[in-house]
């Protein structure tokens, strides 16, 4: 029995989903699985190498390092709420999953990824002042400041995203049960629903333009801000160390931004678009960012690279 028959016989799991592997490589899902694992294991080591590294060097108990630790453990969740279903089809076979352990997925899947553009956009604050407020750096991101940034950060997340679990769980699915990624995304279990989704488009686009879209326009405005001071700056020197500061935030801008807004471009517009980049899209935008950011960070933040030497070399 094909993945698509059984998906389609509802009576047979009337509960659950089918999650999906790689559509034309499930041939060879030994090594596909080999990677995967690699990928999650340096994504979470390097994560969590990046708080123990802050944590324990008192130097880096600063605003900058502070957001970098946030940014770190929402990257760590988003691995951690991906990895059992993912290796659970490529190790075992295990597609099915059950509607409320789906809906539960795609809620922390989605509330950590729009958090992480609010951690983002905070990172872009602290480098605006740090660059064009250098003076009032330290009292502008006190601690209690940057507690309750994150607090409102989280707050704004979840409370967008809360609703969209009970937004599902009110339809019937009575066709297809076959979802097309290893993991629960609402722009994909709402087109397997047999009812009126036009609700749910609507809210989806406003939690989208209301996060990721405010979001990224903030941080564009502060760098034209940080672009305009810096380059006021007389010495040709002290432009590019101020420029090097931001140049981690603005990779990790990229690698968060880019392949979200694609993905979320190709489930609204790009119908037509193969099923096999669809779920390549879905995989670069939950693995990418927690993969690169410590590698970058690591790179890039001259405390932190020595650090790593340190822990290397004794």
């Amino acid at each position: 029995m094909t993945l698509e028959s059984l998906g389609n016989n509802s009576s047979s799991i009337p509960s659950t989903f089918l999650l999906s592997g790689i559509p034309g490589l499930e041939h060879i899902p030994f090594w596909i699985s080999i990677l995967l694992c690699v990928t999650y294991l340096v994504s979470i080591l390097g994560n969590c190498m990046i708080l123990f590294i802050i944590k324990t060097e008192p130097l880096l108990h600063e605003p900058m390092y502070l957001f970098l630790c946030m940014l770190a453990l929402t990257d760590l969740g988003l691995s951690l709420c991906t990895l059992p279903t993912v290796l659970a089809i490529f190790w075992v076979g295990a597609q099915e999953i059950r509607h409320d352990a789906c809906f539960a997925q795609l809620f922390f899947i989605h509330c950590l990824s729009f958090l992480e553009s609010s951690v983002l956009l905070s990172m872009a604050f602290d480098r605006f002042v740090a660059i064009c407020r250098p003076l009032h750096y330290a009292s502008i991101l006190s601690n209690t400041v940057i507690g309750r940034i994150g607090l409102a950060s989280l707050g704004r997340s979840v409370a967008l995203i809360f609703p969209l679990p009970f937004m599902l769980k009110r339809f019937p699915y009575c066709g297809s049960t076959v979802l097309s990624h290893p993991y629960c995304l609402h722009q994909e279990v709402m087109k397997l629903a047999c009812a009126d989704i036009k609700a749910n488009n609507i809210y989806g686009m406003f939690v989208i333009v209301s996060t990721v879209g405010i979001d990224s326009l903030l941080i564009l405005f502060s760098y034209a801000l940080i672009l305009h001071t810096v380059l006021s700056i007389a010495s040709r020197s002290e432009r590019f160390k101020a420029l090097n500061t931001c140049v981690s935030h603005i990779c990790a801008v990229l690698f968060f931004y880019t392949p979200m807004i694609g993905l979320s471009i190709i489930h609204r517009f790009g119908k037509q678009a193969p099923h096999l980049v669809q779920v390549v899209m879905g995989f670069v935008y939950l693995l990418f960012p927690p993969l690169m950011n410590p590698i970058v960070y690591s790179v890039k933040t001259k405390q932190i690279r020595d650090r790593v030497t340190r822990a290397f070399c004794y």
